[in-house]
């Protein structure tokens, strides 16, 4: 019986996800990616080799892995050429590649414009990638979106650019902005459009033949759950849904079809970006973590924030994904901290709360509630087994799967697939 598996971030994005994928993709014969854009970033080291991705799926590096981007993504084709070319310059030549024709297409008036809404925002700006993700989603809801498919018809496409560009240089008029002219970029995106032809079909009738066919599918994510535009810390959130519950709508399956949902975790927590995070901290340990870690954006190369674990983040996460299982990565960064906090409630006005509030400034205001563990020193980054960790290493994945009632089927001892140790079988 075949599996199809969603990998979905616990957090605010960058726990590992890029790796988990990699490391499940061997077993599997399908990967998908879902939502979002460029904006996203996995690392993957490969043959003692670090890639960076930002659209293509992971599976990429495997010539017998069906890689699919999906109908929920917005893609900027100029990027995704870019990629491409990246990876054949490192030999990465021999692949399976489909991008749906469904999927939107990130505009070069969409970067400009979320440069602008950004300004405008001012002290209250979401700390967003700028690279024209939200305004490109506000186009798709606003229908009057680019799709792939029209990048691949230019007796329409020029019709379809100019409705497009209205609106948005009403906003650049105002702002006494440089206006867009359809006829500066049609020829460029005609162009883009035929490079990517090859590999455009519809997806989502790919995947439900693919499905009949018994195949192993993987749903890799993007961005983090606590980042969903629905259920995450809004406004400080992306312009799509990487929740589990996302996947039917953004590649055209049934949600009777995902047989396991795995949350990836970090065994600490990072945010990239501006917007509340309760645990947060910054001292000589905070310092410690981020270099051992090597805690920069994969996309923007920012120094990403630091706190302890947040089981309530992880609870709401763990709710709304109906998880089947955990991963936690980076367990070896911990290795040499004497004390190691996990975060079990916060106090909101002198009560003790175990969700997350809806309004921001409600959120802004909960203290977090601690439980104290001791650290261990040793280097774990040669365990095979869990049996092998320390002591006080087993107690703190012991606690995390106390509090969550979710069992971790996954940990990661360092950045290599072979630093990766398999509690339960996924595939």
């Amino acid at each position: 019986m075949s599996k199809r598996v969603v990998v979905v971030g616990t957090q605010w994005g960058d726990e590992g996800k890029g790796k988990i994928t990699d490391y499940l993709a061997n077993k599997a014969d399908v990967v998908v990616r879902s939502q979002g854009g460029n904006n996203a970033g996995h690392t993957i080291l490969f043959n003692n080799k670090k890639y960076a991705l930002h659209l293509i799926p992971s599976g990429i590096f495997n010539p017998n892995i069906i890689n699919i981007m999906a109908n929920g993504m917005v893609i900027n084709p100029k990027a995704l050429i870019e990629e491409l070319n990246t990876l054949k310059s490192k030999g990465i030549t021999d692949f399976q590649l489909y991008i749906s024709n469904r999927a939107h297409v990130v505009m070069p008036y969409h970067i400009k414009l979320d440069e602008l809404f950004e300004k405008i925002k001012g002290k209250n700006a979401v700390g967003t990638t700028k690279k024209g993700i939200g305004p490109a989603y506000a186009d798709k809801v606003s229908r009057i979106g680019i799709r792939i498919c029209d990048l691949l018809n230019p007796k329409t496409l020029e019709s379809k650019i100019e409705t497009s560009i209205k609106f948005a240089n009403i906003y650049f008029k105002s702002q006494n902005m440089k206006e867009f002219k359809t006829k500066d970029i049609l020829d460029e995106y005609i162009k883009l459009g035929n490079e990517i032809r090859p590999f455009v079909c519809d997806t989502g009738l790919l995947l439900n033949n693919l499905i009949k066919e018994d195949k192993n599918i993987l749903f890799e994510g993007a961005q983090g759950t606590m980042l969903c535009i629905d259920h995450g810390t809004y406004p400080y959130v992306t312009s799509s849904s990487p929740t589990a519950a996302s996947i039917p709508l953004n590649t055209g399956i049934a949600s009777k079809y995902i047989t396991d949902v795995i949350g990836v975790t970090k065994a600490y927590t990072t945010r990239v970006g501006s917007g509340v995070f309760p645990t947060e901290f910054e001292d000589e340990t905070a310092k410690t973590i981020r270099e051992v870690g090597h805690e920069y954006g994969t996309t923007t190369k920012r120094p990403r924030r630091i706190g302890w674990l947040d089981l309530v983040v992880l609870k709401h996460v763990a709710r709304i994904n109906g998880l089947t299982g955990l991963c936690i990565m980076l367990l070896d960064v911990l290795s040499g901290i004497e004390y190691i906090k996990i975060c079990t409630g916060y106090l909101l006005d002198g009560k003790e709360i175990d969700y997350i509030p809806a309004d921001y400034s409600e959120y802004s205001k909960c203290i977090p509630i601690y439980e104290v563990y001791p650290g261990w020193k040793e280097d774990i980054t040669k365990v095979k087994t869990f049996d092998e960790l320390p002591e006080n290493c087993q107690n703190y994945l012991k606690a995390i799967e106390k509090h969550l009632e979710v069992n971790v089927t996954i940990f990661s001892v360092g950045p290599d697939r072979l630093q990766t140790v398999t509690l339960k079988k996924i595939f």
